[in-house]
């Protein structure tokens, strides 16, 4: 378990938020190079024990610093992000890097330009010091994979952090510095975010452009608070016409998050006829946020799950088909790198007819309806993140069932697959100080008030334990 930290102690530099971090280097009470500097010493004392970091370039980070604290200096930031520290995902790419897809059979080969995300970040003045750890092609919610170390979890090293963002929610909950980017196909923002006390929003399709783009796909912030999202967002939104699947511009003033929730109509969807049991604990924090906001003058109505064995059976047998294709490209020596759970779940795809797979996608039609038709009586959804508390670190998943693989995503994946904004917010904890997630479903579109509810529950929620400090040596 790591070492709590003390309840009085004073915020360190790599502890404060983006939000902050700005106003102290217009202060000048700080600098860019400074911040980095207690982030690089941070790192030094976690990465040992949590493994979150991939083309770690404290080096490189540091001329960047050093040019940001002179842009400082002269009054003269380049952007919203000037000498903020920030990871990224090993798969989004950044010119000049490998994208391993945290898997050992992909061959390295260096990007051409930044993706879309990486680029908006790095034009507003980011300092990109790190890539994060991911599983084998992204494809399992845990920090399991063939390429990385085992990455585990801040809180409880004997954890999982989740995924497949998994390095970026150990770097966030550890306190690699305040912005994290992370990508979700089925909760990869919201399960690690669940597990590490972060925030983290799923935008609607399309708000945040992204290459590859591809059917419920997104990139999204974590972050240690709303403000810090919302921040990231104003910057990750900006459009990049190589995501053919990206909104058209639009301005949405990303500061005014001030929203209240009295009068609004709040579905509470605990159980559902699928997936993995509700453990009690995530109950009894999802219980208590629906009533937060029921105190704060919400209509808070209990409504059943819409999402089936049926929907969770297609998708995964057309993610299996797709897994199948990539790896029916591999050499046999290439196949055997492959991490031996996520060999198996993909090869089943083989078996599988043409009918069976386009009956799989068809599911995500189906889901589309039911969220839109959900959506015509209530203006948010409040539900757990995930079914369970934890898992074990080495695992790759809750269940480490290759037959069953997609248990415990039941209550995330149904708004990749209908396209709804949806953020995974710190709702507290279980008896062993371990933190759970809640989330907040909003219309699509609606992230901005998506955000605006989570701000509004950071308020009503109060403060947060205090974050894991690292293990004594």
């Amino acid at each position: 378990m790591h070492k709590p930290a003390p309840e009085e102690a004073v915020t360190s530099l790599h502890d404060l938020s983006a939000t902050d971090l700005i106003a102290g280097y217009r202060a000048k009470q700080f600098s860019p190079l400074e911040v980095l500097d207690e982030v690089i010493a941070h790192v030094a004392q976690w990465e040992p024990h949590i493994k979150a970091l991939y083309l770690y370039d404290p080096d490189g980070a540091r001329a960047v610093a050093k040019a940001s604290t002179d842009r400082w200096q002269a009054g003269e930031p380049m952007g919203t992000l000037d000498g903020v520290p920030v990871t990224i995902k090993d798969n989004i790419a950044t010119k000049g890097q490998p994208v391993p897809l945290g898997a050992a059979s992909v061959k390295h080969v260096p990007a051409e330009k930044d993706a879309p995300p990486a680029a908006r970040l790095r034009e507003a003045g980011a300092v990109i010091f790190a890539k994060t750890t991911m599983p084998d092609y992204g494809m399992l919610s845990s920090g399991l994979s063939s390429f990385h170390p085992l990455t585990r979890n801040p809180w409880d090293l004997s954890k999982n952090p989740g995924g497949s963002s998994a390095g970026a929610g150990a770097a966030g909950a550890a306190g690699y510095g305040p912005l994290h980017l992370g990508t979700d196909i089925g909760g990869s923002v919201r399960l690690p975010a669940c597990w590490c006390g972060l925030v983290a929003l799923k935008p609607s399709l399309g708000r945040i452009p992204i290459d590859p783009p591809y059917v419920g796909r997104v990139a999204g912030p974590m972050t240690r608070t709303v403000d810090d999202a919302a921040l990231m967002m104003s910057v990750l939104s900006r459009p990049d016409r190589r995501d053919g699947m990206s909104l058209p511009a639009h301005e949405i003033n990303w500061k005014t998050l001030e929203k209240s929730p009295r009068k609004m109509r709040l579905g509470l969807m605990l159980d559902l006829d699928v997936g993995q049991a509700l453990e009690k604990e995530v109950r009894d924090v999802v219980v208590k946020a629906a009533k937060t906001f029921e105190s704060a003058g919400a209509v808070v109505t209990e409504i059943d799950g819409f999402f089936t064995r049926q929907m969770l059976e297609g998708l995964d047998n057309f993610w299996r088909a797709r897994m199948w294709d990539d790896l029916s490209k591999l050499s046999a020596e290439e196949r055997a790198k492959v991490l031996p759970y996520i060999y198996k779940w993909g090869e089943a795809g083989a078996k599988l007819s043409g009918v069976d797979v386009i009956r799989g996608f068809n599911q995500t039609m189906a889901i589309r309806a039911a969220a839109a038709k959900l959506f015509c009586d209530f203006d948010y959804i409040i539900s757990p993140v995930s079914p369970v508390v934890n898992f074990a670190a080495e695992l790759p998943a809750p269940l480490n069932d290759p037959d069953r693989p997609f248990e415990h995503i039941c209550y995330t994946v149904p708004w990749n697959m209908s396209e709804n904004p949806a953020l995974s917010i710190n709702g507290g904890y279980d008896k062993k100080g371990f933190p759970i997630g809640v989330q907040i479903i909003g219309r699509r579109f609606d992230d901005i008030g998506v955000l605006g509810m989570g701000k509004a529950f950071e308020a009503l929620r109060g403060p947060q334990r205090p974050w894991p400090q690292p293990p004594e040596k």
